[in-house]
């Protein structure tokens, strides 16, 4: 299997027609093993994906640490082709809460210097605010990015969930790559009016998320039991009645999937696919054995019927609950 390549934007890098996201190696999903991490990484760059998604704030740094180790460990060629995007911004405080974000120019600069260190490389390929800071201008947190670029710390700028309007005025700053937003069959928000936008200036958009977090993924189960440090117990789309909806959904998914001879993971993933060459999703497979299901989507192609067939048994708008808790939703400053 040979991964495609994918542009990000008229004025980002060309990129793996999947990324991985690596999120869920150090946080947010309960605990993970270190060493599996690092092969998965290791793997992924030998497949061809060259795109690997983190953030400062993934479990404080942990993350961009773990990377930097996969990197550092990882034969010179293949290090070579690795691409890094780094969301910055989110506060944290020492018991793992969430205390806002901030975009000033002061401290988007200190961030990369850590992400820098932490990661052991001599720059970013796509550097990007995690939330818009609701009291900074994007126009000064992009323009702090911009000066990065011309000193070499960073190749190219990205957005993270922001809305049209500062997807507009950040443009209009300085050249956006890509926006990463989330996009899945159950999260198709942004088809309203953020994907218009981007299209019009030529953004790209990594996809997160594509898998909804594992909810429809084809390996969750209704009685599955999420450890207290794993994001989805407190997550809308995992509660109750929302649960028991959105698992029913899947298993229509699932029927469509079988059809065609594959799993429910990759027929949501060649979806997200298939909805322009503008779009590169991010996995975020945490082991080799996940990673290599979430590249077999790249062999699956969706003709019309099928399309149609995954529009009837998944609707947009079908999923119940939102995607994050009350409190991270009044940050997104996009549509919900």
């Amino acid at each position: 299997m040979t991964i495609q390549t994918r542009k990000l934007g008229t004025t980002g890098p060309q990129v793996s027609a999947l990324g991985l996201g690596c999120m869920g190696m150090s946080a947010l999903y309960g605990d993970a093993d270190r060493a599996e991490s690092v092969a998965t990484v290791h793997a992924a760059l030998d497949r061809g994906v060259t795109l690997l998604d983190t953030g400062d704030f993934y479990a404080m740094g942990h993350n961009e640490m773990l990377i930097g180790e996969a990197l550092r460990t990882a034969p010179a060629g293949l290090r070579e082709q690795a691409l890094t995007s780094v969301k910055f911004g989110a506060l944290r405080d020492p018991d793992g809460g969430w205390s806002g974000y901030d975009g000033r120019p002061a401290a988007v600069r200190n961030f990369a210097a850590y992400s820098l260190q932490r990661l052991g490389v001599d720059h970013i390929d796509v550097y990007r605010i995690a939330r818009v800071d609701p009291d900074v201008p994007i126009e000064e947190t992009v323009g702090a990015i911009a000066e990065l670029v011309e000193k070499g710390h960073v190749r190219h700028i990205g957005l993270s969930e922001a809305s049209a309007d500062n997807i507009r005025r950040a443009a209009a700053t300085a050249p956006i790559s890509d926006l990463q937003i989330e996009y899945a069959i159950i999260t198709r928000d942004i088809e309203r009016e953020i994907l218009p936008t981007t299209r019009e200036l030529g953004i790209g958009i990594t996809a997160y998320g594509v898998l909804s977090r594992g909810l429809i993924s084809g390996h969750f189960s209704r009685d599955r039991q999420l450890a207290a440090t794993d994001f989805r117990a407190r997550a809308p789309r995992f509660q109750g009645e929302n649960l028991r909806h959105n698992l029913d959904l899947v298993e229509a998914l699932r029927k469509i999937a079988e059809q065609k001879g594959v799993t429910v993971a990759q027929i949501a993933i060649a979806w997200v696919l298939s909805r322009g060459e503008d779009i590169v999703p991010l996995v975020g497979a945490r082991t080799r054995e996940r990673l290599t299901e979430s590249l077999g989507a790249l062999d699956v192609t969706l003709d019309e019927a099928d399309l149609t067939a995954i529009e009837e048994a998944v609707p947009a708008g079908a999923a119940a609950g939102d995607r994050y808790p009350s409190a991270q939703m009044a940050h997104l400053g996009t549509e919900h």
